[in-house]
Parts: structure tokens; C-alpha cells; sequence
């Protein structure tokens, strides 16, 4: 019975002074945490390739593989950079939300409003009707316009259109329930149209800092309660919703440019008011034209801007030109011309 016993003790260690490995298949899970190797066993296991049960090979010798020395220990990892850039993302991500819509300051979800375009065949066939009338048309008198015309003519005549919609903006803000603002509006006309020679300077904002609001049918509809309306291109208009179609029907009779009774003289004021909008968006031509939907950047770049302003018309917000967010308000920093040295 000794002999017995004494000889598996005997194989039992020759193999543990030999460096092979005897076992195929790994222990089971309670007996490795049962009998958990000291640290010098663990570490000549790691030095100890293993073969899969599968093979029919003889181990290699444990002697054969190079490893670096026990005490070497692997070198810290740094979790604090990257902790750090996650969070600098997500700011940055909370602050394109809340500046474009999709959400508030606090990250709360607050989806953009999907586009209601149900009439898009039909609205892109009448936008590329548009595209080349001002392809072919407008653009170029826009720029014969600009280079006819020094800039102060240019601004004297769009402050002489700006004039004559005030009866618009005046009757909207009047139904709009905002007097005070329609009071203001007011002032601004008779001063203008008075000490500003028909509207062609700006005494009321420059010298009295009376400011210029802007208001409209379409806009007073959504104020009453029709927020939301499909989108509809109209020929020569150009973008449009159906609510402002109607605003537009409505705002007509309001305009002192549409009752002048000579044709001649009421046709060429609008067609010098039009080239003198197109002369204006000049500088967004480079946009869209590199862009590789223009039908798609007009339209959600013009309701994005309507739905910016009915949400000020909500607020009571309108106090600037064009009611643009500040953001889009401030004009490129323009370099200072050095002064030249003085020689001594």
C-alpha cells in the first residue's frame, strides 16, 4: 500500500521539475478559487505556453520562450485624459443643441421641428423655374446695381422701401396686441418720413435709437395660433409656407407702393425694390452654390429663420434689424491699418 501511494506522489513531481504542462482543459471554476496559485506559481504558469486539447503535440520547453523579468510591471494606464475629453465633447455637443434647437441650455431634449413638406415634387419643379429667372435675370441686374450705385445710394433706397412697408408692420403689431411696440413703429415712420426725406435716411434709429420691428400677416396668423404650416414655393416669390400665402394676400392692400395709380411708375418702384432684396443676398450666392441641395438649404434655411421670428413675436423679442440672432449679428472684426513708423 505505500508503494501505492507513493508512486502517482513520485509522477506528481517529476512533471513540476520537468516545466511541462500535463493538463489539457482548464479546472474548474470553484476548485481555481479554492486553490489559488502563490504568486511565483502564477507567474512560472504565465511563463508556461499551454496546448489546446485538441493537439496531439509535446509542449515545447518552457526554456524556449523568452519573457520579460517577473519584477518589470506594466506601465499605469491613464484613464484622466480621456475622462476629460469625453467631457469636453459633450459640452460641446450641449452647446451646438441648445444654439441650433435640437436642445435647451440644460440638455434637455427638445427635437427641431421636422419640416412639413408634403407638396416637394411640386415645390422643386416652381424652385428651379425661380432658380433660372435669377440665373437669367436677376442676378445680373443685381450686380449691374450694386456697381451702378455706391453703397450710401444703395442704403438710402432700402431705408425708402423699409419706410413705405411700415404701414404693414404697424397694423400687424396692432393685432398682435403689442401696442407698444406699434406706438414706436409709428414714431419711427413720422420721423423718418419727415426729417428723414421720405424714409431716405434713419434719424429715428440713428439720432433717437427708436427701434425698427418688423411684422407681417403670416406672422400675426402664427401669433393667433397657427404655428405650424405646410411649405409652399410660390413662382417669383420664392419661399413661402401656405399660412404666409395667405399673410401675403392679406398685407397687400396695407402697402402705400401697391395703391399708386400710374402702372409705369408702380411697376418700375417694385421691380427696383426686388433687385434692391436681390442686391442684399449677393453674398449668400458662394453658399449655395456650394451646396449640394439648393432647394433643400433654401427651404430649411428660411423656415429656420420664420420660426425664429414668430418665436419673437411670442417673446416680444424684436428689437433689432431683421430680428437675426446675435450671434449672426456681429460683423467680422476689420483689421486695424497699422500707422507708419515715425522716422526720427
Amino acid at each position: 500500500m505505500p508503494r501505492l501511494i507513493s508512486t502517482p506522489l513520485l509522477l506528481l513531481t517529476l512533471s513540476g521539475c520537468a516545466g511541462q504542462a500535463v493538463r489539457a482543459d482548464a479546472a474548474p471554476a470553484r476548485e481555481s478559487a479554492a486553490t489559488a496559485p502563490a504568486p511565483q506559481e502564477a507567474r512560472a504558469q504565465q511563463d508556461t505556453p499551454t496546448v489546446d486539447a485538441g493537439a496531439a503535440a509535446v509542449t515545447p520547453p518552457a526554456t524556449s520562450v523568452t519573457q520579460p523579468p517577473a519584477s518589470a510591471a506594466p506601465p499605469p494606464v491613464a484613464t484622466a485624459p480621456a475622462v476629460t475629453s469625453d467631457a469636453a465633447v459633450e459640452a460641446a455637443e450641449t452647446d451646438f443643441d441648445a444654439i441650433y434647437g435640437q436642445t435647451d441650455a440644460a440638455g434637455n431634449g427638445a427635437a427641431t421641428p421636422a419640416v412639413f413638406d408634403p407638396w416637394e415634387p411640386m415645390n422643386r419643379r416652381i424652385h428651379a423655374f425661380n432658380l433660372a429667372v435669377d440665373r437669367a435675370l436677376m442676378r445680373p441686374l443685381a450686380h449691374a446695381y450694386t456697381a451702378a450705385l455706391p453703397a450710401p445710394v444703395r442704403t438710402g433706397i432700402s431705408n425708402v422701401f423699409d419706410n413705405l412697408g411700415t404701414p404693414v408692420t404697424f397694423v400687424n403689431l396692432l393685432l398682435q396686441g403689442r401696442p407698444g411696440e406699434a406706438a414706436e413703429t409709428l414714431g419711427r415712420f413720422l420721423v423718418n418720413t419727415t426729417i428723414g426725406i421720405g424714409g431716405l435716411f434713419d434719424p429715428a434709429g440713428k439720432k433717437l435709437k427708436m427701434h425698427r420691428h418688423s411684422a407681417d400677416l403670416g406672422r400675426t396668423f402664427a401669433r393667433w395660433g397657427w404655428r405650424e404650416s405646410r411649405y409652399l414655393e410660390l413662382p417669383f416669390f420664392g419661399p413661402s409656407t401656405l399660412r404666409d400665402a395667405f399673410g401675403k394676400a392679406g398685407d397687400y392692400p396695407l402697402s402705400p407702393l401697391n395703391h399708386i395709380e400710374q402702372d409705369r411708375t408702380r411697376v418700375g418702384l417694385q421691380a427696383l425694390q426686388a433687385v434692391d432684396l436681390r442686391a442684399g443676398l449677393l453674398s449668400l450666392d458662394t453658399l449655395r452654390a456650394s451646396a449640394p441641395d439648393d432647394y433643400t438649404l433654401t427651404r430649411d434655411a428660411w423656415l429656420a429663420r420664420r420660426r425664429y421670428l414668430i418665436d419673437n413675436d411670442r417673446k416680444h423679442a424684436d428689437e433689432g434689424v431683421d430680428a437675426l440672432p446675435p450671434y449672426l449679428m456681429d460683423a467680422p472684426a476689420v483689421p486695424e491699418t497699422p500707422e507708419p513708423a515715425q522716422q526720427p
